[in-house]
């Protein structure tokens, strides 16, 4: 409780009475204790001009001095009329210490551009033009031998915004198929339960479009059954067509797209064949399909080396529309015979290895066409890669384990913290023109109710250059208000690409410190000035009654 936290810390010395509790002027006291903000008192201070008080030219001066608020006399009128909370103050218009207090620690006080939290970005350009928050092996809650599947695990990953989802399918008793991680001793869920799951919690997060990315191992009756439960369950919601008469020239836009579901697999023929008056239509049910090369590396070693080859049902190729699954065989061979329509998926390190050695190459072929990139099968334990060089060479779809609290779906959560959480952030305009001349290669060449001693890093992931972290001196024995006083300047070359992250340990000198709490959001959701950062745990719930309070000034380089 915060009677026992206070005790800890010797700070409460409220009760003179000796009876128990606390009266009169003792809850005063006692009040002035807890609300004790030695930094907001220096702030204060210094804008309160009138007999002590912040007048509301007091108040507008901060607003445009330390919070580079674009603001008027009215905006200031509001908040004292929204926070302050003694009624004489608010009567003469003037705002207290404790209604300057209020007002810090509301949304309008925190360091996230509130213009942010609401879609913002123009959502219709061609899906290829964002960021999608995606994830891998969607169905596990745990690792990847022997953990459960549930449903669960899609609605949390729904629920936190992810619009690529995975559903690794296989044959399963009764002519039903099951999804699970193939040749482990993972549980089963059945497909249709999933899809149900998908259809019940696809939108109440957002309702821009979610991608179901089919890893396909079923036989072709299966497949028929797989179709059969995508178009029966999902009924008008499932792209089934190309949204218009003519043959598409590029993706749609989210926009088009709200409340819908796209499938990606593998498809028979081109998108084109739809639309040509000699397309005929296939007398056999299936065709001979080489095999996707997604499933993991142990599923590889089971695997003949010879070439595989998939019986494709046709009910389930003709929903394949704008996600058709293709080989990678080089970005010569993407620009000549690869469509707008038809993506790759590349394993983290060959992805990895893109980026760095084929940075230009990589970027322009994702101006134009989708890429999804997943983990190496041996992560077992479910961990995840960094995506951000993978972001920062403009893949789309840069999935991670959804289930596995980490430094890496901070970030991922942090990226899409804008645009309303609505799970696709436009690009920068440098990795979506194609006659971008970016050059890749030269950029790519508080807190917590115990004692403990805390300390605060600063961490500025984004391109290499500006990837960077310091940290503070560490605070003995005071997790109840402690207060570093200092500065830090970072200089950010691709801001459009950089994510900030504020992490909170408890230091400890023999061992590695404990985590206490983070949050990242995108450099350019930063504000201005003097403002709270909410803190979140390793699970990404937020920390309650704890955060930083920090100053803010980001200024262009001269």
């Amino acid at each position: 409780t915060v009677v026992e936290l206070l005790n800890k810390v010797d700070i409460f010395k409220c009760d003179k009475s000796k009876c128990g509790f606390l009266e009169g002027k003792e809850i005063e006291h006692f009040y002035k204790i807890l609300t004790h903000r030695e930094e907001i008192e220096v702030i204060y201070g210094e804008y309160a001009k009138t007999d002590g008080l912040m007048s509301a030219t007091d108040l507008l001066n901060f607003l445009l001095n330390e919070q580079r608020e674009d603001a008027s006399q009215n905006d200031a009128l509001q908040l004292i009329e929204k926070y302050e909370l003694d009624e004489n103050a608010k009567a003469k218009q003037q705002m207290t210490k404790d209604g300057f207090l209020m007002y810090l620690q509301q949304p309008e006080g925190l360091i996230f551009n509130p213009a942010h939290k609401s879609v913002y970005q123009d959502m219709n350009q061609p899906l290829n033009h964002y960021f999608i928050s995606s994830s891998h092996n969607t169905y596990l809650l745990e690792d990847q031998l022997k953990g459960p599947s549930s449903t669960e695990a899609y609605k949390k990953a729904l629920l936190k915004g992810c619009r690529c989802v995975e559903l690794d399918c296989w044959d399963g008793s009764d002519g039903e198929p099951v999804i699970y991680h193939g040749y482990t001793l993972t549980s089963k869920i059945l497909f249709k339960d999933v899809i149900k799951a998908i259809k019940e919690y696809a939108f109440k997060t957002t309702e821009y479009p979610v991608i179901l990315s089919l890893e396909n191992h079923c036989s072709v009756e299966q497949q028929k059954i797989m179709a059969q439960h995508l178009i029966s369950i999902l009924d008008s919601a499932l792209v089934t067509k190309p949204l218009r008469d003519q043959m598409p020239t590029c993706l749609p836009s989210p926009e088009e797209l709200k409340g819908r579901f796209i499938v990606k697999g593998k498809r028979l023929d081109k998108l084109e064949e739809m639309f040509s008056e000699e397309s005929k239509t296939a007398e056999e049910d299936s065709v001979t399909e080489e095999e996707d090369d997604e499933g993991d590396e142990e599923d590889q070693e089971k695997k003949s080396s010879k070439t595989k080859s998939l019986k494709l049902a046709k009910e389930l190729s003709d929903i394949v529309i704008y996600c058709k699954s293709v080989h990678f065989r080089g970005f010569e061979d993407s620009r000549d015979k690869q469509s707008f329509y038809e993506m790759a998926s590349f394993k983290e390190g060959e992805a990895v290895k893109l980026a760095e050695e084929s940075a230009n190459d990589y970027i322009h072929h994702n101006t134009d066409k989708l890429s999804r990139i997943y983990p190496a099968g041996l992560r077992t334990d479910s961990s995840n890669y960094n995506p951000v060089p993978l972001w920062n060479a403009g893949c789309q779809i840069v999935a991670l384990n959804f289930q596995t609290p980490c430094l890496e779906m901070d970030l991922n959560q942090g990226l899409f913290l804008q645009n309303g959480q609505s799970g696709y952030n436009l690009k920068p305009s440098f990795l979506r023109d194609q006659d971008t001349n970016y050059n890749a290669t030269c950029v790519i060449c508080a807190l917590k109710s115990s004692i403990v001693d805390p300390i605060v890093k600063v961490q500025i992931y984004g391109v290499p250059a500006d990837t960077t972290v310091v940290e503070t001196q560490y605070i003995e024995n005071n997790g109840f208000n402690p207060m570093w006083n200092e500065n830090f300047q970072f200089n950010v070359r691709v801001p459009d690409l950089a994510l900030v992250r504020f992490l909170i340990e408890d230091y400890d000198s023999s061992s590695n410190n404990e985590f206490i709490g983070q949050y990242t959001l995108p450099f350019n959701s930063l504000r201005n000035g003097y403002h709270h950062v909410p803190l979140l745990t390793k699970k990404g719930d937020l920390l309650s009654s704890a955060g930083l309070f920090v100053h803010i000034m980001v200024v262009d380089a001269e």
